[in-house]
């Protein structure tokens, strides 16, 4: 189970996708577990665990609701992603410890079946996506 993982937010999706593809195939010698350009996703994982994840900043600031501010510096170019049983329940927990709810859960068969998130920012502004499927 991938308990926390690196999403890369990034600006060209198709050139990091490809160069990621590319260099964690020369590194380590795996390849994308998915590639989907038109979600502007792609993850890669290695032993069953999740290693990288590479997601458009549009997608992630349509979102959490900073699309209208100016890439990058008003943008996220990072967030840490938990998986969780509840994302209700987490969300709540992690509001309780101060951080700040800036997407209520919600599904996103969009993203995948089956997924649910929220997004929050901890004390120091940083991006969290909490997320079940």
């Amino acid at each position: 189970m991938d308990a926390l993982y690196p999403r890369l937010l990034v600006d060209d999706f198709d050139a990091c996708a490809r160069f990621y593809a590319a260099a964690l195939d020369e590194l380590l010698g795996i390849q994308p577990v998915k590639l989907l350009p038109d979600a502007q996703y792609a993850n890669w994982d290695l032993e069953g665990e999740c290693v990288l994840v590479v997601m458009g900043r549009a997608r992630m600031a349509e979102t959490v609701g900073t699309a209208d501010l100016p890439a990058p510096s008003g943008q996220d170019g990072s967030m840490l992603v938990f998986r969780v049983g509840d994302v209700g329940k987490a969300a709540a927990a992690l509001a309780a410890l101060g951080a700040v709810v800036v997407a209520e859960p919600a599904d996103r068969p969009e993203w995948g079946p089956g997924l649910r998130t929220a997004h929050l920012r901890d004390p120091g502004g940083n991006l969290l996506e909490l997320q079940s499927y």
